[in-house]
């Protein structure tokens, strides 16, 4: 069934996260499945709020794959070709679960309304969902072997989720929440009820500028740290010129902070994904 599954988490993650599937095809072919694997398990587990009728689903669900990892009812799960893909990859590559357990624990945030209230928290949240993974890939590039890309994976993990939920701003709000660290927009005269209503001020414009050069300032410690990276470990960061072009967009737009964000074509994604990926052999 492996073959099948990992054919499935492809597909997951193609269908899901648009951005880390590209991402994947500038991997070496040895470890593309085991990462594509892991990608499509952080797809599931990030979408389960769009899921479901509300936290308690929610959080049977992540106790689902929290149980699934530790090896609780592992022959049922296997039936699930997404868990039987990751499985296999915990195992061949012998990835320290509670690592992953530490990301679906991070994710109950998403399925309640509080928002996130400052810049700290925000990180420390980002870190467990979005530097992990890179930490994880690099370990599966290195078959397996632990690896310490500490500061080019932090800050590359939080300076994407902040461009991320930049991005998904409108969609985010529109749904009663906020994801953005509260303490820098309250500190700009943002109130809720016009985040949550759809409505402009020059506060909330400076306040999610300031959001975007904190995402600059990740991005360009992260493309310094990983200058220090072996170079077989570099392909697990190559998504940096990705993130770097719809942070430009981002700021460029004219268009309401709310709006659907521009983004690049998936051939002009691949273009740069390839050539970061050339550069950094």
């Amino acid at each position: 069934m492996a073959d099948e599954s990992f054919d499935f988490a492809a597909q997951a993650l193609r269908q899901g996260d648009r951005d880390r599937y590209l991402a994947t095809l500038v991997l070496p072919a040895a470890a593309r499945p085991a990462i594509t694997a892991l990608y499509a398990f952080n797809t599931d587990i990030a979408t389960v709020r769009d899921r479901v009728s509300g936290p308690q689903p929610g959080e049977i669900r992540l106790r689902w794959w929290s149980d699934a990892i530790t090896g609780q009812g592992h022959g049922a799960v296997h039936h699930n070709p997404l868990a039987d893909a990751l499985l296999e990859t915990l195992e061949r590559y012998q990835l320290p679960t509670g690592t992953l357990l530490r990301l679906i624990a991070a994710r109950r945030f998403d399925l309640y309304d509080d928002p996130m209230p400052d810049l700290d928290t925000f990180e420390g949240y980002a870190g467990e969902t979005a530097s992990t993974l890179f930490q994880l890939a690099a370990m599966i590039l290195n078959e397996g072997e632990p690896v310490e890309p500490g500061d080019a994976a932090g800050h590359l993990g939080v300076g994407q989720a902040m461009i991320g939920h930049l991005r998904a701003f409108g969609f985010v709000s529109a749904q009663g929440r906020i994801m953005l660290p509260w303490s820098i927009l309250e500190a700009n005269g943002v109130r809720e009820e016009e985040v949550f209503a759809g409505e402009e001020s020059e506060g909330l414009h400076a306040a999610l500028s300031q959001i975007a050069e904190l995402a600059r300032g990740h991005l360009d410690k992260a493309r310094e740290a990983m200058t220090q990276l072996p170079s077989p470990l570099r392909p697990a960061f190559a998504i940096l010129p990705v993130l770097e072009a719809q942070l430009d967009l981002w700021q460029k737009q004219s268009t309401s902070l709310y709006a659907a964000p521009q983004d690049d074509a998936d051939w002009r994604k691949i273009a740069r994904l390839t050539w970061w990926t050339l550069k950094n052999r």
